[in-house]
């Protein structure tokens, strides 16, 4: 058993992640910037420990006194689409989440990424591929966000990066009720990998196990705009966009051998076809 520190207990992905980790045996404390999602905390079961990411000293002081063996960034704000404000948490967050956990003396780093933040290149990106830090704007800025990220998070001896694909499933932008299902989307030659965001939970619990590094958490199909965008929207009720030849260099996907093969994390969702299938049976 573990004693865990979770900053982002109460968003789309936490909310999974909390009650896993209490079924695996763990204590969970999870970062509250407010009454509301204090109370939501306890009603999942963990325990809320008041502080905001962007504000050094809460996050420091929270983290001491939950004394936690990992602490874990499953943090976003992308709720209105406010990309710099994503950023900060990405940046400033993660820098305060880094230092409290290394003043606390924890041993071990978990932190959210992403699998489309690599340079660009024809078949699906490894974990070994550069990221894109030289992208033209506004990509650069959120690449740069992405690495400082991992660097930040490798000053703990042991961490894992998660690199996660697009996320889709009950909550997410890519639901029935989602951001993404009125658009807009382009049916072209542009490759996404995708992951069922239940299939995200499982994969940042068993990262406490994991070795050191960057690890591809996304499923077994990466796939062009001009296949999965008309699933998509025939799973929403939406009327498919007409099919472009257009390609993006960096939009190729992720490969997730490492995490399957070496690592034994097998998606319950292979394929986001099966998984547009399914969020509306």
């Amino acid at each position: 058993m573990a004693r865990v520190f979770l900053a982002g207990a109460t968003g789309v992905l936490g909310r999974r992640l909390v009650p896993l980790l209490l079924a695996d045996g763990h204590h969970v404390t999870g970062l509250a910037r407010s009454t509301a999602s204090a109370d939501r905390i306890r009603q999942l079961g963990a325990e809320p420990a008041a502080g905001d990411a962007l504000d050094a000293d809460s996050v420091r002081a929270a983290v001491l006194v939950a004394r936690p063996d990992v602490v874990m960034h499953q943090l976003t704000d992308l709720a209105s689409r406010d990309f710099a404000a994503n950023s900060a948490i990405r940046v400033v967050g993660t820098r305060n989440l880094v230092d409290a956990a290394l003043a606390a003396d924890v041993r071990r780093f978990v932190v959210q990424s992403i699998a489309f933040a690599y340079e660009p290149g024809d078949t699906p990106a490894r974990e070994d591929t550069p990221l894109d830090v030289e992208a033209d704007e506004p990509r650069r800025t959120t690449v740069r966000g992405v690495a400082e990220l991992e660097a930040q998070a490798a000053r703990v001896p042991s961490h894992v990066v998660l690199r996660y694909g697009t996320f889709y499933g009950p909550g997410t932008w890519y639901a029935p009720d989602g951001l993404m299902a009125t658009g807009p989307l382009a049916a072209n030659r542009d490759v996404t990998s995708f992951v069922h965001i239940d299939d995200a939970a499982t994969a940042a619990l068993r990262s406490l196990d994991w070795g050191n590094g960057p690890v591809n958490v996304c499923d077994d199909e990466p796939a062009p705009g001009f296949e999965w965008v008309p699933e998509f929207c025939a799973a929403v009720g939406a009327e498919p966009p007409a099919r472009s030849d257009q390609r993006t260099g960096f939009a190729r996907g992720a490969d997730n051998g490492y995490a399957r093969h070496s690592l034994g994390w097998q998606p319950v969702w292979p394929s986001w076809r099966d998984g547009f299938k399914a969020m509306t049976a």
